[in-house]
């Protein structure tokens, strides 16, 4: 039994795509305007990247409980309610000029990390099991191609060192567009689980991640070997272990344990963090790269933010939008793990590229074109492999536990590039050195080459439990339907 399909199914596609292009687009934009910021708030440098990890740990928070609270509550309030945050937001971050209250402001765009797998709990319930691969697969690229625009968006606003502020124009209206089209297409629907929020583990749970991603985030202002680096991650294993603990001991815990400790699940977690740590990768060693004049350093090509986001990488971001309904299919039809390795071996080919030439400025635009096609291809076939894994009354949370994952490997990507190009300074020039650029793109190819792995892993254990076991989306959905509840291919008893 096939779930009601929407009078406009394409329509409501478009406005959970809007959605989600509406996260990477702020979560992106102000990445080249973190300079801007600390000279026009009149603070350093490490304050002013606390815009960035103000959002990260938002997001680490609220996106477990925004995802549980779509499966109890329904879907639709939860979004129109995550929209209405995000545009309070971005409008204070527009009118403001403290940098306290654009953390406040960041802190409320950081929920819109809920709208991406409550998009997929729409996706999967409203939409026939036939159509729902390609949806998933543009909902989900477009968390790639929103970090483009985001770039492009930035580059064209400021590049001619205008206020940092206006960045966030685009993003207003963008969001609130976003809120309309979810207002007049989502469907009213009753919600998909029953029960309560595990309020007392999503605030241990929220304790324990941003004990995680402080020193992840930090770790270069701070110093690795820190006692606050060390005291912070120290603390982490202990909350989050204790949060394990305290999940097993709930009638109706915020994520099961076994959730997280199911191979099926832990390749999707795993292949979203080591893909989050190569977009950020290819974004900051790309820009960086080719913004170095080359007559002081002998090497990049002297390229303004936005010609640097404009030529190089926005073809990237054209060829996701392009790909990403292609990227479905091809899910649909071959699965989502050989799609998973396809689009991790042009992101191992991209960084390799970039390791080994990169004296020109196609070379360059290639190397880009290949990593966007990992994360198109990647994103597109993570949310089939979650949906496979997990009863239809734990979509929401269980794509929020990837969001996570593709979160913290995002932070891990911008710490490690930073570090590395600052490890590698010359100090005759202030600049880094080439090998130091050298070495971030090994990064980057050794984190497509996890990918790699992890996939054909969940190959070979697919076909060690049979055919029957590794059905895809549409199978999943039928079963799911007769049994009421419970899907055969989860494992779950």
């Amino acid at each position: 039994m096939s779930p009601p399909t929407p009078a406009r199914p394409a329509l409501l596609v478009l406005a959970l795509s809007l959605g989600v292009t509406t996260l990477s687009l702020l979560q992106s934009l102000v990445v080249p305007v973190l300079g801007p910021i600390g000279e026009q708030l009149g603070v350093s440098p490490a304050a002013a990247g606390w815009v960035l990890t103000a959002n990260l740990l938002a997001a680490a928070v609220l996106t477990p409980v925004l995802g549980r609270l779509g499966d109890t509550r329904g879907e639709r309030p939860v979004i129109l309610g995550i929209l209405v945050a995000v545009a309070l937001g971005t409008l204070l971050a527009i009118v403001t000029r403290s940098l306290p209250l654009l953390l406040v402001a960041r802190v409320l765009q950081g929920s819109s990390y809920g709208l991406f797998p409550l998009s997929i709990s729409v996706l999967r319930r409203e939409l026939p099991p036939e159509r729902l691969s390609v949806a998933m697969s543009v909902v989900s690229s477009t968390l790639g191609v929103g970090g483009v625009v985001g770039l492009v968006a930035a580059g064209l606003l400021t590049g001619d060192g205008g206020d940092y502020r206006r960045p966030f124009l685009i993003g207003l209206g963008v969001t609130l567009l976003s809120l309309v089209l979810a207002a007049v297409l989502l469907p009213r629907r009753p919600a998909t689980a029953a029960g309560r929020v595990d309020w007392a583990g999503a605030v241990v749970l929220g304790v324990g991640l941003v004990l995680l991603l402080l020193p992840v985030s930090q770790g270069n202002t701070w110093g690795w070997t820190s006692p606050l680096t060390l005291g912070c991650a120290a603390g982490a294993l202990v909350v989050l272990a204790g949060w394990v603990l305290l999940q097993r001991r709930r009638a109706e815990p915020l994520v099961r344990p076994a959730l997280l400790t199911d191979p099926r699940m832990l390749v999707p977690n795993l292949a979203g963090l080591m893909t989050g740590v190569g977009l950020f990768v290819s974004f900051l060693v790309v820009m960086q790269y080719v913004q170095t004049p080359p007559a002081a350093a002998g090497y990049g090509f002297g390229a303004s933010v936005l010609e640097a986001a404009v030529v190089y990488l926005l073809p990237g971001g054209v060829v996701g939008i392009l790909l990403a309904p292609v990227a479905g299919t091809v899910v649909d039809r071959l699965g989502a793990l050989p799609t998973l390795l396809a689009g991790s071996a042009a992101g191992l080919a991209g960084f390799v590229l970039l390791a080994v030439a990169r004296s020109a400025p196609w070379q360059v635009v290639t190397a880009g074109l290949l990593s966007q096609v990992w994360v198109t291809v990647v994103y597109a076939a993570l949310p089939t492999l979650v949906v496979q894994a997990v009863r239809r009354s734990e979509t929401g949370v269980a794509n929020a536990v990837n969001s996570i994952a593709r979160a913290v490997g995002q932070a891990a990507g911008s710490t490690l590039t930073v570090a590395l190009l600052g490890a590698g300074l010359d100090p005759a020039t202030g600049l880094p050195r080439a090998s130091a650029f050298t070495g971030v793109a090994l990064l980057g190819a050794g984190a497509a080459a996890a990918v790699a792995l992890v996939s054909v892993a969940g190959m070979v254990q697919a076909r060690r439990r049979g055919p029957g076991d590794a059905d895809g989306p549409a199978d999943v959905e039928r079963a799911t339907a007769c049994a009421g509840e419970w899907s055969p291919v989860s494992g779950i008893r």
